[in-house]
């Protein structure tokens, strides 16, 4: 199956049942609050999405590739577990970066907003 596939229906039931092996092992990761290296890791921080927030949603409206490069324009949103359960939304995009082997190797989030915009979504 075709690796833009692959990630059309990850980004549609995410953040279960990912598809980790399209990943290289030591697969760079940054968004503006993380950066680290290693699928481990990766794995880690997308079972704390799942099991921290309430109904975690990652809506696609881009996605393209070129030569190596995949880049996705994205909405994340979920529930935030407070009392008052504010709904949480992050327009954002991701450069995805694939080896020879057709692996993603660097995986960049960009978001639209601050992470201070972030924050004051749950109190304003």
């Amino acid at each position: 199956m075709d690796i833009l596939e692959i990630l059309k229906q990850d980004y549609q039931r995410f953040p279960t049942d990912q598809t980790y092996s399209i990943y290289a092992k030591d697969v760079f990761f940054k968004d503006p609050l993380n950066q680290f290296r290693g699928i481990e890791r990766y794995q880690k921080m997308i079972g704390f999405i799942n099991n921290w927030f309430k109904a975690p949603k990652l809506e696609l409206h881009q996605i393209e590739r070129s030569g190596d490069t995949i880049e996705t324009q994205w909405t994340l949103s979920w529930t935030t577990p407070l009392p008052w359960k504010p709904r949480i939304a992050i327009p954002g995009w991701s450069e995805l970066k694939l080896n020879s082997e057709e692996l993603i190797v660097s995986h960049i989030d960009y978001w639209h907003c601050s992470p201070f915009d972030v924050l004051k979504q749950h109190f304003f």
